[in-house]
């Protein structure tokens, strides 16, 4: 049986957190410290929430084995840790990424470089930490053309959220944007007759001004007059997209939202929201836009970053290895001609000379079998 979308289905809560900090550790006091210190100092709000949360985890770590304080940390202490990341199993069963655990050890570096500036420790153990190196991977799915718009196709225009959802997809396809610009776009942010988008802090904290499509401004049009005067619920700080209480999304529900959107559309691969920013890139590659372009859509610092959309889009790849691949079903009837008699000759000839002349009976009789019947006279001597 297909999955039915409940556009009612209220967002699941999260569980709790299974690295819960140990209430009262002394090294709580030195992260809050760190945490305000950054933030004053312009560092994003999320980035921080996402160190704050990799250096609890490893204040848990600490308290299982007695560490109280920053000066008992040492660098063996740490690659132990490192090794705990790298054995570590999720739920189900499956390592931790190389990613992520370049991300939590990350945190614990600049937190202690942190503390060496602050005079709370003489030196960094975590200064000569040998991290994995990180992995030039490529986009685990990308979608073509009919998998994007049967995604599209699972909402349903007909209800209010259903309309909602086909709009955020839309303008997701249509931008490549990520899912934190999406959720805080403002109604001002989108010019539905210009035809333009502002991305206002994105990642890096940098705006961008990008273009997005007629299709997905007509959507967001209709989403403006019919759903979102339905839906919002007190105080209106203009966010573009609601949730279904009539509030600003949160990461999570998002999240979940595509997901199932995406599942409904048959695709299980993770990554729900950014699957959309890899098929955007690669159909505008694989149309002709240039790379420098593409990565302006996506807001990307270094070019690099980029191209690995280049070894991702087949589509020219394809057409000429099935040009030019031997291995086919089907000869191409304009295929070249075999080579001719004298060319054969030649051949045999040239044979001959590297050989020296002395060829036994048996090997001038093969060689002169080798030279076809309707060669010059010149081939056979």
């Amino acid at each position: 049986m297909p999955r039915v979308l409940n556009p009612q289905r209220r967002h699941r809560r999260k569980g709790l957190n299974p690295f819960d900090p140990a209430p009262g550790h002394p090294l709580h006091a030195y992260l809050a410290a760190w945490c305000e210190w950054a933030l004053a100092a312009g560092f994003s709000a999320h980035t921080m929430a996402s160190r704050r949360a990799a250096c609890l985890r490893f204040i848990v770590w600490c308290d299982e084995r007695g560490i109280t304080q920053p000066t008992e940390i040492t660098r063996p202490m740490l690659e132990r840790y490192q090794r705990t990341l790298y054995q570590h199993r999720k739920t189900n069963g499956a390592p931790l990424s190389v990613i992520a655990q370049l991300g939590l050890l990350n945190a614990l570096v600049a937190w202690f470089r942190w503390m060496v500036r602050q005079h709370h420790l003489l030196h960094n153990p975590a200064a000569d930490l040998e991290l994995p190196k990180k992995p030039k991977s490529l986009p685990k799915t990308i979608l073509t053309v009919v998998q994007v718009e049967t995604i599209l196709n699972q909402a349903d225009p007909s209800t209010l959220l259903g309309l909602r959802n086909r709009a955020m997809m839309e303008v997701f396809y249509s931008s490549g944007i990520r899912r934190l610009e999406l959720i805080g776009l403002k109604r001002y942010d989108v010019d539905t007759e210009r035809g333009t988008l502002m991305v206002r802090e994105g990642k890096g904290r940098k705006d961008r001004f990008i273009p997005i499509g007629s299709r997905a401004c007509a959507w967001v049009d209709k989403y403006l007059v019919d759903v979102r005067p339905e839906i919002v619920a007190g105080f209106d700080d203009q966010t573009l997209f609601l949730d279904d209480f009539g509030q600003p999304m949160s990461v999570r529900f998002l999240g979940d939202l595509m997901r199932r959107h995406v599942e409904a559309g048959g695709i299980t691969t993770p990554g729900a929201c950014h699957v959309f920013r890899h098929a955007m890139a690669t159909h505008m590659l694989e149309n002709g836009a240039d790379i420098r372009f593409i990565q302006a859509m996506l807001g990307h610092a270094n070019l690099e970053t980029t191209q690995i959309y280049t070894q991702v889009s087949m589509t020219k790849l394809k057409e000429i290895h099935t040009a030019t691949h031997p291995a086919r079903l089907q000869r191409r009837r304009d295929a070249q001609p075999d080579r001719t008699g004298e060319d054969l000759g030649e051949d045999a000839r040239a044979l001959l000379e590297a050989i020296g002349g002395a060829a036994g009976g048996e090997d001038e009789a093969a060689i002169a079998d080798a030279v076809p019947a309707d060669a010059p006279e010149a081939s056979r001597r």
